[in-house]
């Protein structure tokens, strides 16, 4: 059983902005904490623009190792990131809660999407320096 603070991103719908910080806090922050995703509604798949941008920048295919889940499907948490959903942010108990504060690039260009990619990278190694 691992003793690392487990960190819940959560949006919505969990299908994009919830999942690429699912998949990027793996992929970065694994020595140090566990990553979880999750939403109060979830959608068929995780959104296809996010999962080939995910393939292209980072060579990780989302869809191998996630997919849409609800709140109660995963474990309690120490941290709770929500990733900018406002008034219907998900409520999970928690030691420690922020907000990140994401526009949705859902339909989107690809730009935007690597906009949002690339601020979820810094957000992730930011936290990860804090719980080191």
């Amino acid at each position: 059983m691992s003793n690392k603070p487990k960190v819940a991103f959560i949006c919505v719908h969990n299908s994009c902005r919830s999942q690429i910080a699912e998949a990027l806090g793996k992929h970065y922050g694994s020595d140090v904490f566990d990553s979880y995703s999750a939403g109060t509604e979830t959608k068929p798949q995780i959104n296809q623009d996010a999962v080939r941008l995910m393939k292209e920048l980072y060579d990780i295919d989302m869809e191998k190792t996630q997919h849409s889940k609800l709140l109660d499907e995963i474990p309690p948490v120490d941290i709770v990131v929500t990733m900018g959903c406002n008034v219907e942010c998900p409520y999970l108990p928690c030691k420690h809660r922020e907000d990140w504060g994401l526009d949705d690039p859902t339909g989107k260009s690809d730009e935007e999407f690597k906009n949002v990619i690339s601020i979820i990278e810094a957000k992730i190694k930011e936290l990860r320096g804090k719980l080191k």
